[in-house]
């Protein structure tokens, strides 16, 4: 916690001087004394009082003087918010061997329920997008607040029709162009982000971050056989936009084989069994020259835990936060609790 005038702390000093003073004050005799004609009354009311709401009734007054000296002091948090400019962009591998079935009940499938379960947990207001890629990349969805559109992108990745293959580099260029483009650069820049020479001449190059407006989760079962952009080449242009990129690596490094046996993409039909492995290495290098993270998935569960762990973190940013009015507030209500049980607790005398 941070204060915007922290000299004003020294308004604390009151606390002590008001606990010396009520002491001065308990200590001084009655200087007048008092008749009471019913004795046997006014003994009987003294001997119900109890010391202790006394004591509680000053020490909340005690705390209201403290709460609102801090209040005076202007107390500021460290938080975390939503940025309303974040983007994240999906990417999903849906070649062939995403059908394999070492994670139950496919790859593809449980990567479905993953990416569902990210999009319950973000906030409504993060926008979101989803980039499918096989041999070749396209845009599913663009960046949008509308999340429902995006959840039923990711059902229909069974249909998506690119060629055979896997252009793990292609993806992840045209994630980072599509989420830098929806993070507010103009028309005339837009037609030209195509250009990898240009781009860093667009977009301020910066170190790896983890609090940029736009992130890319990136997943992937298999290693690059197609495309034009080599992997960390497509990491490169992502660190250039200062967008980390979080890959995950989904599969089991043993032999599995395809659902129905059978893989199929745009360069045929071909037989299922094999050594169907993704590329651990390549993955967790992009993620570590981009300044994002990797996980490991194994299994459904590894998967959506860690697409939950990722829901968790994106799209958010560092704020300082002025919490002056909660402190004030406090302090009125412990004052009015405190005020409040000194009149119930008081003695009635006939």
């Amino acid at each position: 916690m941070t204060f915007g005038h922290p000299l004003l702390l020294l308004t604390l000093l009151l606390v002590p001087a008001a606990v010396i003073a009520y002491r001065l004050l308990e200590r001084r005799r009655a200087r007048y004394a008092v008749r009471y004609t019913n004795v046997a009354v006014l003994e009987q009311v003294l001997g119900r009082a109890r010391p202790w709401r006394r004591w509680l009734t000053g020490a909340l007054a005690l705390l209201a003087l403290a709460t609102l000296c801090v209040a005076v002091a202007r107390p500021h948090v460290h938080t975390t918010v939503v940025d309303d400019r974040a983007t994240v962009i999906l990417v999903l591998d849906v070649s062939g061997s995403m059908h394999a079935v070492d994670v139950k009940p496919t790859r593809l499938r449980a990567a479905q329920v993953a990416l569902h379960d990210f999009l319950n947990t973000i906030p409504s207001r993060l926008r979101v997008g989803l980039v499918l890629f096989a041999g070749e990349a396209q845009v599913a969805t663009p960046p949008t607040r509308e999340h429902q559109l995006v959840a039923d992108a990711i059902d229909e990745a069974d249909f998506f029709n690119g060629f055979g293959g896997t252009a793990i580099g292609d993806a992840i260029d045209l994630a980072v162009r599509v989420g830098v483009q929806s993070a507010g650069i103009s028309e005339s820049e837009k037609s030209t982000l195509g250009a990898t020479s240009q781009l860093a001449s667009y977009v301020a190059a910066a170190p790896p971050t983890k609090s940029s407006l736009v992130s890319i989760l990136f997943l992937s079962d298999g290693k690059q056989n197609r495309g034009i952009v080599p992997p960390l080449v497509g990491a490169e242009h992502a660190r250039a936009a200062a967008v980390p990129v979080y890959t995950v690596a989904l599969g089991t490094t043993g032999n599995t084989h395809l659902e129905n046996g059978y893989m199929f993409g745009g360069g045929g039909f071909g037989f299922g069994g094999g050594r169907l492995a993704p590329d651990p290495r390549t993955l967790s290098a992009i993620a570590k020259i981009t300044g994002g993270e990797f996980f490991q998935a194994r299994t459904a569960h590894a998967l959506q835990d860690a697409y939950r762990t990722l829901g968790s973190r994106v799209g958010q940013r560092h704020a300082v936060r002025e919490v002056t009015d909660l402190f004030a507030l406090g302090a009125a209500l412990l004052l009015v609790l405190g005020a409040g049980l000194a009149a119930w607790w008081a003695p009635r005398l006939p």
